[in-house]
């Protein structure tokens, strides 16, 4: 009997038996070049795994699966796992999605995770310390900065160098993070081609191989921050296998490195000694100002050229404006730059030209022109200064001919003005403290108009169909249009024979069509007689319109006069008033 109770306990407990179905992940925080273990696990074996598509990771290892299965006192466990290794594509929040699995007919899946993959971290050199690369000893990405603690706008340079083992190989190699330079101006070295070169790191011969070149002008001091440069390499690493020459054969492998970030201090220019005048210049220059020709004839322009020559940091700052006298018209400039940016920093020259028009005769000066800068070598400020140009223009108008000109004139307008003119008469004054316009006359009369006009707008939506609906009506009128038209097209027409016939033939059809109510396929002779005679028309007058009907046909193709073409238009007009009087 116990035997019975044991085995029916043992019966229910598997039939209560719970089927679970998880995903883990070896953590939830990692860098861009760390990996990422998943593993799905489930208490229950199961058919057709399907995988989610790990958007934002790359799998570089797995599946694998393990199975387990233990009876300990009585009771049966089991355990299945499929394992994957990846590693991420992109910094941000990415998210696992759910895996599917069916067990006993029935489909089970995970819940998504949420993993936050942040900028690359420095790995633990411990080979021992998974999730390891063998090849973490073998690569090595570095960013070398020429100088650490720089003054504002004083270039730097950034170089990565990516070093590589002789005894392993590269395949491919992506770009996953490109580096970052806020508060930084950048300018990126072309480099045409990449070329492997010996050297040493660590004390140990390496290859390596220029990746990058940036110059960099720091904007504002402080601590400034360079995001690291990270790289997705896919390598190739000698095994423990030999082929038949005894040399090790090669496994493909994968390793993720990052330049790591880097802190540059940036300090201030000094204060003391600053120039008023100072714009931001940083370097060593020379400072030029030169006029195309200073001695000009009435009507000629010359043009006034400010250039900067040097190294430094020529893109970064403006160049001074001149000052010139009222009676020269200076327009704006047009600015030009000749300025190549090597390693060594920006070098060239900047030019602001100006053109310049005299109005008067006489001599004019243009005051001498300063420009500083901070030298980077003695670590003080300079200034040089131009000197004071002359210009002279020989013929023209004087500056004070014109000037009375121009007081007379204004005097002459003056005298024709009325006296006592500017005394106003009538005013026109205006509230200070003006009534609100909610709650105004204006306000209610706008907000009740639409209401009012509502009745107007249903009587002439219902007049609208009325006529709409009157057919008969709507093709009198078009009929009546019609022969109007006609009409007065052919008054136009009156020295051209053939089209004046045609349009008086359509008035005629088309003014019987308005008064008779009657279709162009109606309109013989008999027929129209009939209804004109039922009309009360006169008969002489049906007969003239009949005839005039016929001689519109035969006139088209017959030689005719501008007389008779004259009487036909006169008698045409005579017999439609006529009708229009007689008919009822």
């Amino acid at each position: 009997m116990k035997k019975y109770i044991f085995l029916l306990l043992l019966l229910c407990q598997n039939l209560l038996a719970q089927v679970q179905f998880e995903a883990k992940v070896s953590k939830t925080t990692l860098g861009i070049n760390e990996r990422l273990r998943i593993d799905f696990s489930m208490n229950d074996d199961g058919d057709n795994f399907i995988p989610p598509n790990f958007e934002g990771f790359k799998v570089i290892a797995g599946p694998s699966q393990q199975v387990s299965q233990s009876w300990i006192n009585g009771r049966t466990s089991f355990n299945k796992t499929y394992s994957y290794y990846l590693l991420p594509t992109q910094k941000g929040t990415q998210i696992i999605k759910q895996a599917a699995i069916e067990i006993k007919g029935q489909t089970y899946k995970t819940s998504p995770i949420k993993i936050n993959v942040t900028a690359a971290v420095e790995l633990p050199k411990d080979p021992n310390n998974a999730p390891q690369i063998s090849a973490s000893d073998a690569i090595h990405l570095v960013a070398e900065v020429s100088k650490q603690n720089p003054y504002i706008n004083e270039p730097i340079t950034v170089v990565y160098k990516l070093y590589v083992s002789y005894n392993i190989g590269i395949k491919t190699w992506r770009e996953l993070d490109k580096p970052k330079y806020n508060d930084f101006w950048s300018q990126n070295i072309d480099i045409k081609e990449l070329r492997a070169e010996e050297g040493t790191y660590n004390g140990e011969k390496v290859r390596y191989v220029i990746l990058r070149k940036t110059v960099l002008y720091p904007q504002k001091s402080g601590k400034l921050t360079i995001e690291p440069l990270t790289l997705d390499i896919d390598v190739q690493l000698p095994s423990n296998r030999r082929n038949f020459f005894g040399q090790p054969m090669m496994i493909d492998d994968n390793k993720r490195v990052s330049a790591g970030a880097k802190t540059i201090t940036v300090k201030p220019l000094p204060e003391n000694g600053k120039p008023i005048d100072f714009s931001g210049a940083v370097g060593r220059f020379d400072f030029t100002v030169k006029p195309s020709k200073t001695i000009l004839k009435n009507g000629e322009s010359f043009d006034l050229k400010v250039a900067v020559t040097g190294t430094g940091n020529l893109k970064l700052f403006s160049l001074p404006k001149p000052v010139v006298p009222s009676s020269l018209e200076m327009y704006e400039p047009v600015h030009k730059e000749n300025v190549a940016t090597p390693l060594s920093g920006m070098s060239g020259k900047i030019a602001d030209n100006y053109t310049i028009i005299p109005q008067f005769k006489g001599d004019y000066p243009i005051k001498p022109m300063s420009f500083s800068y901070f030298d980077l070598n003695t670590g003080r400020y300079k200034t040089i200064t131009s000197p004071e140009i002359i210009v002279k223009v020989l013929d023209g108008p004087n500056a004070n001919d014109a000037a009375a000109a121009d007081a007379n004139i204004a005097k002459q307008k003056i005298s024709k003005t009325k006296n006592f003119q500017f005394i106003e008469l009538k005013t026109t004054l205006t509230a200070i403290h003006k009534k609100d316009f909610f709650g105004s006359t204006l306000f209610y009369s706008l907000l009740f108009l639409p209401f009012l006009c509502i009745p107007f707008i249903i009587l002439f939506k219902k007049k609208k169909e009325a006529l709409d609906g009157d057919v008969i009506g709507n093709k009198t009128r078009l009929s009546n249009k019609l022969a109007k038209k006609f009409l007065s097209e052919a008054k136009k027409q009156i020295n051209n024979k053939e089209p004046f016939y045609i349009a008086l033939e359509k008035a005629m059809h088309n003014f019987l069509k308005a008064k008779l109510r009657i279709e162009t396929s109606e309109m013989s002779k008999d027929k129209i007689r009939e209804i004109l005679l039922s009309r009360n028309a006169n008969i002489e007058t049906v007969s003239e319109f009949i005839t005039l009907t016929e001689n519109c046909e035969l006139a088209r193709y017959a030689p005719s006069s501008s007389v008779a073409i004259q009487n036909d238009y006169d008698k045409a007009v005579e017999i439609i008033s006529a009708l229009e009087k007689q008919l009822q």
